[in-house]
């Protein structure tokens, strides 16, 4: 083992960073007329995009297809090894497949092609070079060559599957310009990221209803309103007039201001509470709060129905758990 020095790992851990983005800048050529081709094959297509490829270009195809189905184009990632064992039958008609091959003579590959062009699939290739087996066969050719690799024998695969991957982006990308995408349909597919949970949850998802709403009428005091918010936990109560509406609020920072007054607890709710405060629907998005929280300054809020009852409550604790913050 030959020893290195910190400022030689820092000078090789640059040169890879340098060849590799040179290898993805050097894709701009490659997106051309063959792209948009691919990009129509695959927004046509009736079915699922298939990809497939072996070793570090499986991976590769793996992440692809993952992006792809993801992003609005429905994907998976096929074994090539595996497909001529059985997992061909995954392929159907209304697919198109994409094949991932660095050289474009993966036996794997090969092997399974004439299955694919008795099906009628449309055949995206993804390749180094143009003349190849694999691209002959391809209704569509994708070069994604490279100068060199970023490993220093120039043989384990670097900046090739760096470049195919950043390809992959590319089509997942402009399909999704295409399909008129939206951060709402990204949110669907990832209901469990912080995304989704922004663009998914609403109010009424996560607040306090029924018996935990802490309220209390116009005519209790200050002492009841203190029992009613220490019991239910959420640092605030709402005051609600004889019809059930709701005509105020008492906080954590009323309280403070309270105390420097020096009101006694026998005072009503009324002359210290604070009124027309801010409220919430139960079919607002709960990142509209998150935001209304953060930018006016304040912890809870009550959700009210359209004659302004109470129906819910929630504070930034609540959206905190609901991970969204």
């Amino acid at each position: 083992m030959t020893a290195m020095t910190k400022d030689e790992f820092i000078s090789e851990g640059r040169r890879v960073i340098q060849l590799e983005a040179e290898a993805v800048s050097g894709l701009r050529d490659s997106i051309n007329d063959a792209f948009a081709e691919a990009c129509l094959a695959i927004l046509n297509c009736s079915g699922r995009v298939v990809v497939v490829g072996m070793g570090k270009s499986g991976h590769v195809g793996s992440k692809i297809a993952a992006t792809l189905a993801s992003t609005g184009s429905p994907a998976f990632f096929v074994h090539p090894g595996e497909a001529s064992h059985g997992d061909l039958g995954m392929i159907t008609p209304e697919d198109t497949v994409i094949a991932i091959s660095n050289s474009g003579k993966t036996p794997e590959i090969l092997s399974i092609l004439p299955m694919i062009k008795r099906l009628g699939v449309p055949l995206i290739s993804m390749t180094s070079v143009r003349d190849n087996p694999l691209c002959k066969q391809a209704d569509v050719c994708l070069e994604v060559s490279v100068e060199k690799e970023a490993c220093p024998l120039n043989l384990a695969p670097t900046s090739s599957t760096t470049a195919a991957l950043a390809m992959g982006d590319a089509l997942a990308v402009a399909l999704l310009k295409a399909r008129n995408f939206t951060e709402q349909d990204f949110a669907l597919s990832h209901p469990g990221g912080s995304l989704g949970k922004r663009l998914l949850l609403y109010v009424e998802d996560i607040m306090h209803d029924g018996e935990d709403i802490p309220l209390v009428d116009e005519t209790a005091s200050l002492e009841a309103a203190l029992l009613e918010m220490t019991g239910k936990g959420l640092g605030m109560t709402g005051i609600v007039d004889a019809q059930g509406r709701l005509t105020g609020i008492y906080t954590d920072g009323d309280l403070r201001r309270t105390l420097n007054r020096g009101l006694d607890l026998e005072a009503a709710v009324t002359e210290v509470m604070t009124r027309e405060p801010r409220v919430t629907t139960p079919d607002t998005l709960a990142a509209e709060v998150v935001n209304m929280m953060q930018q006016k300054s304040f912890n809870s809020i009550i959700a009210v129905n359209p004659d302004h009852r109470p129906v819910g409550a929630l504070n930034m604790h609540d959206l905190l758990k609901a991970g969204l913050l």
